[in-house]
């Protein structure tokens, strides 16, 4: 068993290739607290957001607080807090905060590969 005691001014603005606005995150686990789990706390400021993207894992998003969209090629889906969103491994999508409201998920996930879609 492991007590991990995260502290909230770890979070780290997001600027990379695959976000667009505000954005940031902190790990809560992760290398080397376990090498089968990761769980990222991501804030997307409004208007926030991911570009198309595909993982090589099964990603479980619960949102946390706000509203924000979470879509696909095929749809997309208003979510709130509370809001479990289950992306299947390849699936092209993205997510983040309405152009007026903020939005925070747990991403939830195995360790894998991040791909920019086309």
């Amino acid at each position: 068993m492991q007590i991990i005691r995260n502290d909230p001014s770890q979070v780290t603005p997001i600027e990379a290739p695959i976000f667009r606005g505000n954005v940031s995150r902190r790990e809560l686990i992760g290398a080397p607290q376990s090498d089968q789990l990761t769980v990222l706390l991501v804030s997307f400021g409004a208007g926030g957001r991911n570009v198309f993207h595909t993982h090589t894992f099964d990603q479980v998003l619960y949102i946390t607080d706000g509203e924000g969209i979470v879509a696909s090629e095929a749809e997309e889906h208003v979510v709130r807090e509370g809001d479990i969103v289950i992306i299947p491994a390849g699936e092209k999508h993205w997510h983040g905060g309405t152009e007026t409201s903020a939005m925070s998920h747990l991403a939830i996930g195995t360790p894998g590969e991040t791909t920019i879609a086309d």
